[in-house]
Parts: structure tokens; sequence; C-alpha cells
């Protein structure tokens, strides 16, 4: 990821969270029509609390983007916890769809080639370390 995609994605956060409500309902309405196989992981959650937890790890996920490498071990300690609550690898890549099509929902024009690519790569930095987290819970 470069300095300027990690920019890019910061600078866009803030519209995001504007919407959070509405961003993590489009993005869990998504997530489980692409992948129904997501929906009995959030059984009886309040998905008002999930989508609040959802902004708030974004947030603190974009806003370490800059020092990545030092914010790593958290990354994948929260994936060793996922692990726990059913999610396995294939599922990251749902997650990435319907981040994306969210983003481009709820930022519209805003959402330019340049922002999409650069959210691409950050999420892609994010999921290929917890699923690093959650090949060393597997492999334990």
């Amino acid at each position: 990821m470069t300095q300027e995609q990690v920019r890019l994605v910061q600078a866009s956060l803030p519209a995001i969270l504007d919407m959070r409500e509405v961003a993590a309902a489009l993005f869990y309405k998504r997530l489980f029509d692409i992948d129904p196989s997501t929906r009995p992981l959030f059984a009886g959650v309040n998905m008002a609390k999930q989508g609040t937890k959802l902004m708030s790890a974004l947030g603190m996920i974009v806003g370490a983007l800059s020092r990545l490498e030092t914010f790593r071990p958290t990354i994948r300690d929260l994936a060793r916890r996922h692990v726990h609550y059913g999610v396995r690898p294939h599922h990251y890549d749902s997650v990435g769809a319907a981040l994306l099509w969210t983003l481009e929902r709820g930022l519209a024009d805003a959402f330019t080639p340049e922002l999409k690519t650069a959210w691409a790569a950050a999420y892609a930095v994010l999921s290929e370390t917890m699923r690093d987290g959650v090949g060393e819970t597997i492999a334990a």
C-alpha cells in the first residue's frame, strides 16, 4: 500500500463515520446477501451494537494504516478471536466485497477509481494479516 493510498483511505473515513449506522446496515445486508454462510455467525447478536463495533474497528484500523507494522499483532489477535466466533478464511473475501460495495454506495461520486483501489489495497493488507492470524490459530 502506498502512502498516497493510506492518505486517501484516511481522508475518506470521516464521511463514512458520518453515516456509520447506514453504512453498517448496508454492509451487513450485503454480506448476508452475497454469503449466506455468514448469517449464522451473527445469530442472537444485536446488529445495531455489532454495527457500532464494526465502525469502531474500521476507524481504529484505518487510523493505524500509517503505522501498520506496529499494529499487525493487534490485527492478528482480532483474527484469532474471530475464529472462535466461526469465521473461516473464505469469509474474508465476502467481507471485502461487501465493504467495497458499501463504500461505493455510501460515498457515491466521491468513491473515485483511485479511492476504490486504495480501499481495496487497505483491505488486502488487513485480510492478509487476519488470515495469518487465523492460520496461526488453526495450526495451534
